[in-house]
């Protein structure tokens, strides 16, 4: 085995594999046990590396397959719906895929120059950690597939961290325990120079069960901190209802399919009942605002009026003169009208990078220069609730979420990933709402086109969930709750500063033992 992976192409082959195992850790398998597990196998072969070059080929290859495997549903909005040619999309989608991969590559390779064995516990989960939120921050970010994510489900303790520092403190215990299991093995597989051991050795006994029982500690603290009531209702439970309208990607800016969306949303708010909020998705109705039609808003407010309610309608915003635009959402009803416009805008999909003007002759996407929102704007008052509004790719990012913040009672997410077809992309947004609602304390309503709308709990819970790709009214009771998480009070400072501590204490040990 140890000659067989000093062969790269064997080692790569194993690195792949291992990446994509990762990809059953996320939704929606929802295996979180797999994580750690396969972060343990990614271990294994740094250590075997003969150099740090070969350790960061590795952790590029265990990237590669954990993002092929997790994210090539980028390729269906290149090609499906922005009219890229195949080839060049998967070329394009592989290139992504790369780029991302060169993060794991980045954290590998700095590992191996880190004396492999105990000092691994600390270094490897900083330097995941680091490598992960730098990803998430880089050239706007994208913290899709942080491998927190995959332990949002209920059946893991380790979601437990989730209120106290963030989807990236999770990350960190996650690759704790995977560093631990990895130290556990009879072999290590090391065959670095500087290994303090001969590569059939493993930890001794007291050793390995310190590893063991730092797993149990972890496990435990973490379920021990899901049992806390980090916040506490306010106010009395709202009826809401979310609506699915199920337009396909490919008509929805159709002028001749305008009419036609317009009476099915009418339809679906008609059926919406008693509720006091009534949420569209993402650019709803296909219009620019000051085109929406008189007599259909006039309808609209009086429908919300008559029942008390409020409807937060997804649309483009346009500025009088004409020359800017927004990805905005708008409340009618019984509250004065407000507006959130989106400030985390999407690469590509809604403004253009520089030196990049040359893929839009590629990509058929409409308004792909929008402009941003303030970062600053606040929660909308409706129906006696607080509500924090995001739309869509911007709950990907849970240090903006928090700006509005204790003041929220109840957060609000519109989407459209319609853009990515029948793939992993649905159950995997759907993951990411669950961390912000575990990272809040807050319930977290979805409102999508085609899929996954949903109620989530202030623990993460999915307590109701539409059937993707269908039209759909989903009904639900909601509880604002008042207070703030220690996230909310921190962000991600708590969990980069623990991950630098760990770092330095590493790099620290390995200078002395020069």
């Amino acid at each position: 085995m140890k000659a067989l992976l000093q062969r790269p192409a064997a080692a790569l082959a194993a690195s792949l594999a291992a990446g994509a195992a990762t990809t059953l850790a996320f939704a929606p398998f929802n295996l979180p046990w797999m994580a750690p597990f396969a972060f343990a196998a990614l271990l294994w072969l740094v250590a075997a590396a003969p150099g740090a070059g070969a350790a960061a080929a590795r952790g590029f290859g265990f990237g590669l397959g954990c993002f092929l495997g997790g994210v090539s549903w980028v390729h269906v909005s290149l090609n499906v719906y922005g009219a890229m040619p195949g080839p060049l999309a998967a070329i394009a989608t592989l290139g992504f895929c790369a780029y991302l991969a060169l993060f794991p590559a980045l954290c590998c390779g700095l590992l191996h120059r880190v004396r492999a064995g105990a000092a691994w516990l600390a270094a490897f989960p900083a330097l995941w950690v680091l490598t992960e939120w730098l990803r998430g921050w880089l050239f706007t970010g994208f913290g899709w597939q942080a491998i927190g994510y995959s332990q949002v489900a209920t059946a893991s303790p380790l979601a437990g961290f989730a209120p106290v520092g963030g989807v990236y403190l999770v990350s960190l215990a996650v690759a704790f325990t995977a560093a631990a299991l990895w130290y556990c093995l009879p072999w290590q597989a090391t065959t670095a120079p500087s290994a303090p051991r001969p590569a059939t050795a493993g930890p001794g006994r007291r050793a390995m069960a310190a590893a063991l029982l730092a797993i149990a500690a972890t496990c435990g603290s973490g379920a021990l901190l899901a049992r806390i009531e980090w916040t506490k209702p306010v106010g009395a439970p709202i009826e809401v209802a979310l609506l699915q309208g199920n337009i396909p990607q490919d008509l929805k800016w159709e002028e001749s399919r305008v009419i036609e969306t317009l009476d099915t949303y009418w339809r679906l708010i008609q059926a919406s009942g008693d509720a006091r909020l009534v949420v569209l998705p993402e650019t709803a109705l296909p219009l620019f605002s000051d085109r929406l039609p008189n007599e259909y808003l006039a309808r609209l407010v009086d429908h919300a009026r008559m029942r008390r309610a409020d409807i937060l309608l997804g649309m483009v915003e346009r500025s009088p003169d004409g020359r800017d635009y927004y990805n905005s959402v708008f409340s009618v009803g019984t509250a004065p009208v407000q507006v959130y416009r989106k400030q985390h805008l999407v690469p590509f999909g809604e403004f253009v990078p520089p030196l990049f003007g040359w893929v839009i002759r590629w990509l058929k996407i409409p308004m792909q220069d929008f402009n941003r929102g303030s970062p600053d704007q606040r929660p909308m008052e409706l129906s006696g609730q607080k509500v924090a509004i995001n739309i869509c790719y911007e709950d990907a990012f849970g240090e903006e979420i928090i700006r509005q913040l204790p003041e929220a009672t109840i957060l609000v997410n519109v989407s459209n990933t319609a853009w990515f077809g029948r793939s992993l992309a649905q159950p995997q947004h759907l993951q990411i709402a669950r961390m912000r609602a575990l990272e809040t304390g807050r319930p977290m309503l979805r409102a999508t086109n085609t899929g996954m709308t949903a109620v989530i709990d202030p623990r993460g819970r999915v307590l109701a969930v539409a059937d993707p790709f269908s039209e759909a009214v989903l009904r639900g009771r909601v509880q604002g709750y008042e207070g703030a998480t220690p996230f909310v009070r921190m962000g991600n400072g708590l969990a980069v500063g623990l991950a630098l501590l760990l770092g330095a204490l590493s790099f620290a040990a390995r200078t002395r033992r020069r």
